[in-house]
Protein backbone atom coordinates (compact mmCIF):
# COMPACT_ATOMS: atom_id res chain seq x y z
CA UNK A 1 0.00 0.00 0.00
CA UNK A 2 1.58 3.51 -0.81
CA UNK A 3 0.11 6.99 -0.37
CA UNK A 4 0.86 8.92 -3.20
CA UNK A 5 -0.84 12.55 -3.47
CA UNK A 6 -1.95 14.59 0.08
CA UNK A 7 -3.32 18.10 0.78
CA UNK A 8 -4.53 20.20 3.83
CA UNK A 9 -7.78 22.81 2.56
CA UNK A 10 -10.18 25.00 4.02
CA UNK A 11 -13.08 23.90 1.88
CA UNK A 12 -12.15 24.56 -1.51
CA UNK A 13 -9.22 26.41 -0.75
CA UNK A 14 -5.92 24.44 -0.76
CA UNK A 15 -3.49 25.15 1.86
CA UNK A 16 -0.64 22.83 0.65
CA UNK A 17 -0.05 19.58 -0.80
CA UNK A 18 2.64 17.30 -2.22
CA UNK A 19 2.34 14.87 -5.22
CA UNK A 20 4.75 11.68 -4.95
CA UNK A 21 6.64 11.47 -8.14
CA UNK A 22 5.09 8.19 -8.94
CA UNK A 23 1.91 9.75 -9.56
CA UNK A 24 0.32 9.93 -12.79
CA UNK A 25 -3.36 10.35 -13.56
CA UNK A 26 -6.11 13.02 -13.09
CA UNK A 27 -6.44 12.65 -9.31
CA UNK A 28 -5.62 16.56 -9.04
CA UNK A 29 -9.10 17.45 -11.04
CA UNK A 30 -10.74 14.83 -8.86
CA UNK A 31 -9.78 15.60 -6.15
CA UNK A 32 -10.18 19.58 -6.39
CA UNK A 33 -14.19 18.50 -7.32
CA UNK A 34 -14.01 15.94 -4.27
CA UNK A 35 -13.45 18.88 -1.83
CA UNK A 36 -16.30 20.52 -3.47
CA UNK A 37 -18.23 17.85 -2.05
CA UNK A 38 -16.80 17.20 1.43
CA UNK A 39 -19.25 18.42 4.08
CA UNK A 40 -18.24 21.10 6.20
CA UNK A 41 -19.13 19.48 9.48
CA UNK A 42 -16.45 17.11 11.14
CA UNK A 43 -16.02 13.25 9.82
CA UNK A 44 -14.02 11.39 7.97
CA UNK A 45 -14.79 9.24 4.49
CA UNK A 46 -13.22 6.81 2.17
CA UNK A 47 -14.21 7.36 -2.07
CA UNK A 48 -13.15 5.04 -4.52
CA UNK A 49 -12.07 6.06 -7.83
CA UNK A 50 -10.79 3.98 -10.18
CA UNK A 51 -7.46 2.44 -8.65
CA UNK A 52 -7.21 4.72 -6.62
CA UNK A 53 -8.85 5.49 -3.37
CA UNK A 54 -9.52 9.38 -1.48
CA UNK A 55 -9.51 9.31 2.00
CA UNK A 56 -10.18 12.14 4.23
CA UNK A 57 -10.57 13.65 7.61
CA UNK A 58 -12.25 16.70 7.98
CA UNK A 59 -11.93 18.85 11.57
CA UNK A 60 -12.83 22.14 12.80
CA UNK A 61 -13.54 23.41 8.85
CA UNK A 62 -10.23 21.67 8.00
CA UNK A 63 -9.97 19.36 5.72
CA UNK A 64 -6.81 16.45 5.39
CA UNK A 65 -6.93 14.74 2.44
CA UNK A 66 -4.71 12.03 0.68
CA UNK A 67 -4.44 8.80 -1.99
CA UNK A 68 -3.59 6.03 -1.76
CA UNK A 69 -3.35 2.62 -4.11
CA UNK A 70 -4.97 -0.18 -2.62
CA UNK A 71 -8.59 -0.70 -1.87
CA UNK A 72 -8.38 -2.56 1.09
CA UNK A 73 -6.18 -1.07 3.02
CA UNK A 74 -7.61 2.10 5.65
CA UNK A 75 -5.84 2.04 8.85
CA UNK A 76 -2.35 3.54 7.26
CA UNK A 77 -3.88 6.45 5.42
CA UNK A 78 -6.00 7.53 8.08
CA UNK A 79 -3.27 7.18 10.74
CA UNK A 80 -1.26 9.41 8.12
CA UNK A 81 -4.14 12.25 7.96
CA UNK A 82 -4.40 11.97 12.10
CA UNK A 83 -0.35 12.30 12.06
CA UNK A 84 0.15 14.86 9.24
CA UNK A 85 -3.20 16.92 11.29
CA UNK A 86 -1.54 16.96 14.25
CA UNK A 87 2.06 18.20 12.36
CA UNK A 88 -0.22 20.86 10.64
CA UNK A 89 -2.12 22.33 13.59
CA UNK A 90 1.13 22.12 15.77
CA UNK A 91 2.81 24.59 12.73
CA UNK A 92 -0.01 27.19 11.98
CA UNK A 93 -3.01 26.35 14.40
CA UNK A 94 -6.84 26.60 13.89
CA UNK A 95 -6.66 30.23 13.51
CA UNK A 96 -4.46 30.75 11.04
CA UNK A 97 -5.64 27.94 8.99
CA UNK A 98 -9.32 29.71 8.57
CA UNK A 99 -7.30 33.07 7.49
CA UNK A 100 -4.82 31.49 5.04
CA UNK A 101 -4.91 32.17 1.24
CA UNK A 102 -4.41 29.82 -1.32
CA UNK A 103 -1.22 27.57 -0.96
CA UNK A 104 0.14 30.23 1.80
CA UNK A 105 1.76 26.91 3.23
CA UNK A 106 2.83 24.97 0.71
CA UNK A 107 6.49 25.77 0.26
CA UNK A 108 6.71 24.86 4.11
CA UNK A 109 4.30 22.45 4.55
CA UNK A 110 4.40 19.83 1.60
CA UNK A 111 8.21 19.35 2.89
CA UNK A 112 6.33 18.06 5.76
CA UNK A 113 3.86 15.80 4.00
CA UNK A 114 6.60 14.58 1.95
CA UNK A 115 8.40 13.62 4.91
CA UNK A 116 5.66 11.88 6.59
CA UNK A 117 4.19 10.03 3.22
CA UNK A 118 7.52 8.64 3.26
CA UNK A 119 7.59 7.32 6.96
CA UNK A 120 4.30 5.33 6.34
CA UNK A 121 5.04 4.33 3.17
CA UNK A 122 8.07 2.71 4.34
CA UNK A 123 6.50 1.15 7.16
CA UNK A 124 7.57 3.34 10.17
CA UNK A 125 4.16 3.36 11.27
CA UNK A 126 3.27 0.29 12.54
CA UNK A 127 3.25 1.45 16.44
CA UNK A 128 1.50 4.01 15.54
CA UNK A 129 -1.26 2.07 14.17
CA UNK A 130 -1.48 -0.31 16.97
CA UNK A 131 -2.10 2.39 18.98
CA UNK A 132 -4.90 4.32 17.04
CA UNK A 133 -6.16 1.20 16.54
CA UNK A 134 -9.56 1.70 18.46
CA UNK A 135 -9.99 5.27 17.51
CA UNK A 136 -9.64 4.32 13.49
CA UNK A 137 -10.93 1.43 13.23
CA UNK A 138 -11.75 -0.53 10.01
CA UNK A 139 -13.75 2.16 8.08
CA UNK A 140 -17.40 0.54 7.81
CA UNK A 141 -19.34 -0.25 4.83
CA UNK A 142 -21.24 3.12 4.83
CA UNK A 143 -18.31 5.26 4.92
CA UNK A 144 -16.36 3.61 1.96
CA UNK A 145 -18.53 5.47 -1.61
CA UNK A 146 -17.26 4.76 -4.84
CA UNK A 147 -16.64 8.53 -5.53
CA UNK A 148 -19.20 8.69 -8.71
CA UNK A 149 -22.32 8.18 -6.64
CA UNK A 150 -20.85 11.78 -5.35
CA UNK A 151 -20.62 13.56 -8.56
CA UNK A 152 -23.03 14.45 -11.01
CA UNK A 153 -23.29 13.37 -14.60
CA UNK A 154 -21.71 16.06 -15.81
CA UNK A 155 -18.94 16.51 -13.33
CA UNK A 156 -18.45 12.69 -14.34
CA UNK A 157 -18.06 13.96 -18.12
CA UNK A 158 -15.52 16.50 -16.99
CA UNK A 159 -13.50 13.93 -14.79
CA UNK A 160 -13.11 12.00 -18.15
CA UNK A 161 -11.72 14.31 -19.73
CA UNK A 162 -7.93 13.78 -19.04
CA UNK A 163 -8.68 10.14 -19.93
CA UNK A 164 -10.40 10.58 -23.28
CA UNK A 165 -7.24 13.15 -23.38
CA UNK A 166 -4.77 10.50 -22.81
CA UNK A 167 -6.54 7.88 -25.34
CA UNK A 168 -6.77 10.56 -28.14
CA UNK A 169 -3.28 10.77 -27.75
CA UNK A 170 -2.70 7.01 -27.83
CA UNK A 171 -4.93 6.72 -30.89
CA UNK A 172 -2.78 9.62 -32.77
CA UNK A 173 0.51 7.39 -32.01
CA UNK A 174 -1.07 4.57 -33.40
CA UNK A 175 -2.28 6.46 -36.56
CA UNK A 176 0.97 8.04 -36.72
CA UNK A 177 2.92 4.44 -36.46
CA UNK A 178 0.38 3.21 -39.14
CA UNK A 179 0.71 6.07 -41.55
CA UNK A 180 4.95 5.42 -40.79
CA UNK A 181 4.41 1.55 -41.78
CA UNK A 182 2.48 2.17 -44.71
CA UNK A 183 5.26 4.43 -45.99
CA UNK A 184 7.80 2.10 -45.60
CA UNK A 185 5.95 -0.76 -47.04
CA UNK A 186 4.90 1.51 -50.14
CA UNK A 187 8.35 2.15 -50.72
CA UNK A 188 9.72 -0.86 -49.98
CA UNK A 189 6.97 -2.22 -53.00
CA UNK A 190 8.61 0.45 -55.01
CA UNK A 191 12.25 -0.98 -54.23
CA UNK A 192 10.80 -4.26 -54.98
CA UNK A 193 9.18 -3.73 -58.38
CA UNK A 194 12.23 -1.63 -59.49
CA UNK A 195 14.78 -4.71 -58.70
CA UNK A 196 12.50 -7.20 -60.51
CA UNK A 197 12.31 -5.02 -63.24
CA UNK A 198 15.76 -4.59 -63.53
CA UNK A 199 17.14 -8.16 -63.41
CA UNK A 200 14.44 -8.61 -65.89
CA UNK A 201 15.90 -6.06 -68.57
CA UNK A 202 19.08 -7.73 -67.38
CA UNK A 203 18.07 -11.17 -68.60
CA UNK A 204 17.02 -9.86 -71.46
CA UNK A 205 19.81 -7.59 -72.80
CA UNK A 206 22.00 -10.94 -71.78
CA UNK A 207 19.29 -13.62 -73.30
CA UNK A 208 19.73 -10.77 -76.62
CA UNK A 209 24.17 -10.56 -76.34
CA UNK A 210 23.35 -14.49 -76.63
CA UNK A 211 20.80 -14.77 -79.23
CA UNK A 212 22.94 -12.17 -81.28
CA UNK A 213 26.26 -13.47 -81.41
CA UNK A 214 28.16 -11.11 -78.79
CA UNK A 215 28.14 -7.69 -77.39
CA UNK A 216 28.34 -6.21 -80.76
CA UNK A 217 24.95 -8.02 -81.89
CA UNK A 218 26.60 -9.17 -85.23
CA UNK A 219 24.18 -11.85 -85.95
CA UNK A 220 21.02 -9.76 -85.64
CA UNK A 221 22.50 -6.79 -88.13
CA UNK A 222 23.04 -9.36 -90.44
CA UNK A 223 19.10 -9.52 -90.72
Amino acid sequence: MTIVYALVSRQKTVLAEYTATLATGNFPTVTRMLLAKIPTTDGKMTYIYDDYVFHYVSESGICYLCMSDEKNKHRVPYAFLTDMKDHFLARYGLEASQMAIAFSFNEEFSKVICSRMEYFNSGGAIDNIDSLKNQIDEVKDGMVQNIERLLERGEKIELLVDKTDRLNQQAFRFESSSRNLRRHLYWRRIRNIGICSAFALLVVFFFSIGACGGFDFHRCKKH
